[in-house]
């Protein structure tokens, strides 16, 4: 019996949450960056993800978190100035990772020579265990009109010495501006198809977000529970059947 047990828990294992070690390197991290305001943020054309225009920096905002893409490392924050936590590549979400190059305003110079309309070849660069890891994160049914999470315009108030610094000092504020928003919106992604992979850390719900539950191939199985990337709790709350009838495995664009 007690090996019957231990062979489960191995084939389980890679079913399990990743630990907050696994998916962050450092948190609260300095990493030289800093915006004096809250920056303009444009959406990606037919993506969930706005990316700013007049910040020189891979800067983005996608379901209720802050991306930035730095010295080949992502970070993520709650808040649009930091402090930033990073978060190894295998659990940045899908969409993410699907902006396309030319929406990288400070590309690394291994972009060169890639498709300018297209995301980067990000298992050229991490490799095949990377890409084992996340297969799927670039296939999604691109019919679909994937809406972003609102963005929290109450942020841009707190600036220079107004902003806070600290993680609680930002809880507070979340809180009293009533978050999830006016429309009871919790930024999680409405109808969005990401592969159940959701960052660790500070979520735009004023907590600590938990490490992204779900199937690494982007199946309807992902992120029971509701923490998934693609919004599955977002759709149940507003209305079922549209948004979790979508990006179901048969109707995946595989470009």
């Amino acid at each position: 019996m007690h090996s019957k047990l231990l062979a489960l828990s191995l084939l389980l294992a890679p079913l399990a949450a990743p630990s907050t070690a696994q998916a962050h390197g450092r948190v609260g991290v300095s990493i030289g960056f800093s915006l004096p305001i809250f920056p303009e943020l444009v959406q990606v054309p037919g993506y969930p993800v706005y990316y700013a225009p007049g910040v020189a920096a891979n800067y983005f905002f996608h379901d209720g978190l802050f991306w930035l893409f730095s010295d080949d490392r992502w970070y993520s924050s709650a808040w649009y100035d930091g402090p930033w936590d990073e978060v190894a590549p295998a659990y940045v979400p899908a969409f993410v990772l699907r902006v396309p190059v030319g929406y990288y305003r400070m590309p690394p110079r291994y972009f060169a020579g890639w498709h300018h309309d297209r995301a980067p070849r990000w298992g050229d660069h991490w490799g095949r265990d990377w890409e084992r890891h996340r297969r799927g994160w670039d296939r999604w049914d691109r019919r679909v009109d994937y809406r972003p999470a609102p963005l929290p315009h109450y942020q841009r108030q707190y600036a220079g010495e107004r902003y806070p610094r600290s993680v609680e000092r930002q809880r507070v504020i979340h809180v009293e501006h009533g978050r999830g928003l006016d429309d009871g919106f919790r930024p999680r992604g409405r109808g969005g198809d990401d592969d159940g992979f959701r960052a660790p850390g500070r979520g735009s719900d004023g907590g600590f977000r938990s490490p992204g539950r779900g199937s690494e191939d982007g199946s309807r199985s992902r992120g029971r529970g509701g923490d998934d990337d693609d919004g599955r709790r977002g759709g149940r709350d507003q209305g079922r059947g549209g948004d979790r009838d979508r990006g179901r495995g048969g109707d995946r664009d595989h470009r």
